[in-house]
């Protein structure tokens, strides 16, 4: 038995909406993506989708749709994947920090305002792990700035925050999410960014596309320098059979992370994040806390001998050493510092087995009694 901490969940309907697609005429480019696309707004309540390559790629669009270059800075969390950062470096932008809620790994939105300077463009709050950023609070902070805020929710698909579903922009300008096979749904590779703005969604259309526009017959004409950040029909039939299964998978993985909570909730050893009032937590990672941070790597190496693979998300992105070597210096986020000592992501996904789900609550109460 070997259990890994995410993975995809494939079923026949899955396969055969992609053999269909393999004996259609359109591979790319044609009536998949547009399908793909129509479906996702339904789902999470915006006017406006755009499939792309891959998260990374979504997060690239929204950032140059928004007008972000060498000029400029953008905020965002250090708990998180490279390319919630790296998004503002391929514009030619600073990343600016803000640290983090000890208590959930989000981002503090009382510490955005004192990071504002005249160079501020976008905030880019991460909805962590399938919590949710105070995207009221955020949006306010950003209207009274004039800034653009992007919402990276490939960990939040499905998730709700107040009146709002994560993907709708009630409070941005934008949302990302990823498809990769260890998020919600997966198309193998993929990612979308949706938007209420007409103006953004057409930007974004034909920056996906090299930045050429389609005129009319054959007329094509390259107005922005774009990139080929398309995602292909076979990709998009997956997403789209994969979506109608979306509630399930959330269904599951929330009722795995209820078992997780009720048999942690009473160990002195650990904690774990805990969903808010008003939010609906899709739960993309479960993450449990160890109060003794020198314990983290030992449970990981043990664990891992009894075939149970967990992950730590994640280093604080500015301790890389691309990053070091760009000048960020350790300590400018203690709070977020201290938090990646702490954590640990255990096995969750739709598919993993209740005497799975047993056998790891066995192995780590059986270390912590060591």
């Amino acid at each position: 038995m070997k259990i890994p901490y995410g993975k995809q969940t494939i079923n026949e309907e899955d396969v055969i909406s992609v053999v269909n697609t393999l004996k259609s005429d359109f591979l790319t480019t044609g009536p998949k993506v547009k399908e793909f696309e129509e479906e996702f707004s339904k789902y999470v309540g915006a006017k406006y989708s755009v499939a792309v390559s891959n998260g990374t790629a979504a997060l690239h669009l929204a950032c140059l749709a928004a007008g972000l270059n060498e000029n400029h800075e953008l905020l965002t969390s250090p708990m998180t994947f490279v390319a919630s950062a790296n998004c503002a470096l391929y514009c030619g932008a600073k990343p600016i920090f803000i640290d983090v809620k000890s208590k959930n790994g989000l981002i503090d939105e009382s510490k955005i305002e004192e990071k504002i300077s005249k160079k501020t463009k976008i905030i880019l709050p991460v909805h962590y792990s399938g919590l949710l950023c105070n995207m009221k609070k955020i949006k306010e902070i950003a209207n009274e700035h004039r800034l653009t805020v992007i919402e990276d929710a490939c960990h939040a698909l499905g998730a709700k925050y107040k009146d709002s579903k994560i993907g709708d922009c009630k409070y941005s300008d934008m949302a990302i999410f990823s498809f990769h096979p260890v998020k919600h749904i997966t198309t193998g590779e993929g990612g979308m960014i949706t938007t209420n703005n007409k103006e953004l969604y057409e930007k974004l259309i034909i920056l996906r596309n090299h930045g050429i526009e389609k005129k009319e017959k054959w007329k094509q004409e390259m107005i922005y320098l774009g990139y080929n950040y398309r995602l292909c029909d076979i990709q998009c039939a997956l997403g789209i059979s994969q979506l109608k299964r979306i509630n399930e998978f959330i269904g599951k993985r929330r009722k795995i992370a209820k078992k997780y909570d009720e048999e942690f909730k009473n160990l002195e050893e650990i904690d774990f994040l805990r969903e808010e009032e008003n939010q609906l937590n899709p739960y993309h990672l479960y993450i449990i806390k160890l109060k003794d941070s020198k314990k983290r790597e030992a449970l990981y190496n043990f664990l891992k001998s009894k075939k149970i693979f967990c992950q730590v998300h994640y280093v604080p992105v500015y301790w890389h050493p691309y990053y070091k070597n760009l000048g960020y210096l350790k300590g400018i986020c203690p709070k977020a510092e201290e938090f990646y000592e702490q954590i640990l992501s255990i096995p969750i996904y739709p598919s993993l087995k209740k005497e799975e789900q047993d056998y790891i609550i066995q192995k780590i109460k059986e270390f912590l009694k060591r």
